[in-house]
């Protein structure tokens, strides 16, 4: 008896090439992705300035429009601003801690060395904060939009810190006018200006009227 020729099957083959294939990529799809997506820019770093404040208020919470035990909410347009803490890689890093300090409505900080001259203090602005990132790496603070001042646009303040990692910078507004007249701004280079630099968002249905909101997304260094 002759022997039996055993000719391979080509569409078999492919079919076996491409379930292989399919296996493997859902084992390692996550790991080869991440090892070919390109890192993010950080975020870079910008001056802490001369107004970090010199006393913490009492209320350090992300509501930065009202002061406990005051009834009074903080004058200016109300600012939704909203975000998430990434790495590098685009991991959401949960627990980092922010700080966050700006001027009023009226271009003042809440510092013992900002006078008069740069405008009135708003007692039922709270000026600083303080939180965590949710699990998600996401923040959201409600504020009012800080007013310009001699030399500087609009502008926050911002400490960020998680593992061993810490971050100063400041984050400006899109479209501002005096952006390229604040001499902080214009040192960066163009795409450092576009990462520190938040977008307008379409403000949540349930927020109050007249209200502004923007995102601003914070990628740490490795």
């Amino acid at each position: 008896m002759k022997p039996t020729l055993c000719i391979p099957d080509p569409h078999r083959r492919t079919v076996v090439r491409t379930t292989l294939a399919l296996g493997v990529s859902a084992l390692l799809g996550p790991t080869l992705l991440a090892a070919q997506r390109q890192p993010l820019r950080a975020t870079p770093a910008v001056a802490l300035g001369p107004f970090y404040p010199d006393r913490l208020p009492a209320d350090q919470d992300a509501d930065l429009t009202l002061i406990a035990g005051r009834a009074g909410r903080a004058s200016g347009q109300l600012l939704y601003l909203s975000g998430r803490v990434l790495d590098m890689r685009g991991n959401p890093l949960p627990g980092a801690r922010l700080e966050l300090w700006q001027a009023n409505a009226h271009g003042r900080y809440i510092h013992s060395g900002d006078g008069e001259s740069s405008g009135p203090l708003d007692p039922n602005f709270q000026g600083y904060a303080a939180l965590r990132t949710d699990p998600e790496g996401r923040y959201r603070i409600k504020t009012i939009k800080p007013a310009p001042y001699s030399g500087r646009t609009a502008h926050l303040h911002f400490i960020v810190a998680v593992r061993g990692t810490r971050l100063t910078t400041q984050m400006f507004f899109e479209g501002e006018t005096l952006n390229e007249h604040d001499g902080l701004y214009r040192a960066l280079a163009r795409e450092e200006q576009r990462s520190v630099t938040a977008r307008w968002v379409d403000r949540a249905r349930d927020v109050e009227t007249g209200a502004v909101a923007a995102d601003w997304d914070i990628v740490l260094p490795r």
